[in-house]
């Protein structure tokens, strides 16, 4: 019972209507189309799902349609066929060719460096 509660996961399946407030621990699948709040930790909208409003994750995979005020704690990657619009803090960001991104986006202060810096004392021995 305890692997369901941490492997839990929420399905919005093609062609349902959601609007409110979600709040998931584990992983929301959206296919279908969600307006509102939505607080999770892994949020997979996929190339028929619509999700805006709200939105908070740790990691987001957009095959679909994002928007409104996103915050990503970790990573986002939008594939070629998704689309994400609004206000975007992040991460760390992933744009595979063809994937769109409309709006403005902020990388938050913990974001890991693409490389990290060498070292002043490395450099000079």
């Amino acid at each position: 019972m305890a692997d369901q509660v941490t492997h839990s996961s929420l399905i919005i399946g093609e062609g349902v209507v959601f609007t409110g407030t979600i709040h998931a621990p584990g992983t929301a699948n959206i296919n279908g189309t969600v307006n509102g709040e939505v607080n999770v930790s892994d949020l997979q909208i996929g190339p028929k799902g619509n999700v805006a409003g709200k939105i908070e994750a740790k990691v987001i995979d957009v095959h679909g349609l994002l928007s409104d005020n996103i915050l990503c704690h970790d990573h986002i990657l939008i594939h070629r066929t998704g689309s994400v619009s609004g206000q975007l803090d992040y991460s760390d960001i992933e744009i595979e060719r063809g994937g769109q991104f409309k709006g403005n986006m902020v990388q938050h202060a913990n974001a890991k460096p693409a490389n990290k810096p060498l070292d002043s004392q490395a450099v000079k021995k």
